[in-house]
């Protein structure tokens, strides 16, 4: 691996915080420049202008043979292309060609899932193994990102299986597999094509929940990770909006209407538009409906024995620390349970501690370490 250690900090890139966040996530994940990301941040105003720009970066960092910018900046590029637009597939394409070049050592796997294949990648542990890790991303990242993470574990001597499940990255983008909430099902699928008996798992930002739903119902995970944990999206908003929302989903033209309307805002409509990509909808309400399907009763806390870690950010605009509270309540029946609220002053209060990814992996490999003891 030519980078292992993430850089640390939080950064006024752009004065939109939607924007802002993105553009730290690909600063913090390792593989970028500080300064273009800092020129791309001064000059973009809109998604096109930032598709175009790291487009942009994406040629030049290959033209000089720095083929992990090359390919983390097609990833930036393809992350506000528009969704399903034929941009979109070839930038897609773009990174992982790229990515594959730039990271030889990572092995990449397709996994037989019904009639198509869910994409992995395997990174071997150093030194004197310790065990696996199964690894999953959220709602709309693809696991390659996330390799400085992966690295991370494999470095403290941990086998890295990072797979998508039904409707994240490639498995969705080139195998066309739509999304899936019950998780222990494409997790089962992996366990069983890399014959791994005992495993811990760990969910980054929405994946924090559908790990959480895998061991709900997967014995072979025996510690799971949720960075971080999200229980119940309705959990997010207030008491009038939680009536509320039941009510207007009855009038599902109304409702529709009113989320085309306000999916102006760009980390709304991003959300809208990618959540009916990945489950296959065709309308705004169709985004909705799978958003509250990733609800408490479909989680089933109850049924998770398991040792288990909550990681929250104080800051976390998507996945408010609140949800890691709930969170514990809620595992009435877990072997034991730890969390960790980073803060601001340890540059890893946002989401998925983007600012100081360092920091909270070794919180993680310090509780896996011990819960091997345990």
């Amino acid at each position: 691996m030519k980078q292992n250690i993430a850089p640390i900090g939080y950064f006024a890139f752009h004065k939109q915080a939607f924007f802002n966040y993105q553009l730290n996530r690909w600063y913090s994940l390792g593989f970028t420049r500080k300064d273009e990301i800092e020129t791309v941040g001064r000059h973009a105003k809109m998604a096109a202008d930032f598709v175009s720009a790291f487009t942009q970066l994406s040629k030049n960092a290959e033209m000089e043979d720095r083929l992990s910018h090359a390919a983390f900046y097609a990833r930036a590029a393809e992350f506000l292309a528009s969704v399903g637009s034929p941009e979109k597939t070839k930038l897609s394409q773009r990174f992982l060609d790229l990515y594959d070049l730039a990271f030889p050592e990572v092995e990449r796997h397709l996994v037989p899932y019904g009639d198509s294949h869910l994409s992995a990648l395997r990174l071997a542990p150093k030194g004197k193994p310790k065990g696996s890790v199964l690894a999953i991303g959220g709602f709309d990242s693809m696991i390659e990102e996330f390799t400085i993470l992966w690295a991370i574990l494999a470095e403290a001597g941990y086998e890295v299986i990072a797979f998508e499940g039904p409707g994240q990255g490639a498995t969705r983008r080139l195998q066309g597999v739509l999304f899936d909430h019950h998780y222990e099902k494409p997790a089962g699928v992996v366990l069983d094509h890399f014959s791994l008996e005992t495993v811990a798992m760990m969910g980054v930002s929405m994946g924090g929940y559908w790990a959480m739903r895998a061991a709900a119902f997967e014995p072979r995970i025996t510690r799971v990770i949720a960075m971080p944990p999200l229980l119940d999206w309705m959990q997010m908003t207030n008491g009038l909006f939680r009536w509320l929302v039941p009510v207007m989903m009855k009038v599902e033209g109304m409702m529709n209407w009113m989320v085309k309307l306000k999916m102006s805002v760009p980390a709304i409509g991003h959300t809208m538009q990618h959540a009916m990509y990945i489950s296959g909808g065709k309308r705004p309400i169709n985004a909705v409906k799978w958003m509250l399907e990733m609800n408490a009763d479909n989680l089933h806390s109850e049924r998770i024995t398991q040792d288990v870690l909550l990681l929250a950010g104080e800051n976390d605009a998507f996945q408010p620390v609140k949800l890691m509270h709930l969170q514990k309540t809620a595992l009435i029946n877990a072997r034991s349970i730890e969390t960790r609220v980073f803060t601001k002053e340890e540059n890893a209060d946002q989401h998925c501690q983007i600012g100081n990814l360092g920091l909270v992996m070794q919180v993680a490999i310090d509780w896996l370490d011990r819960k091997m003891i345990d």
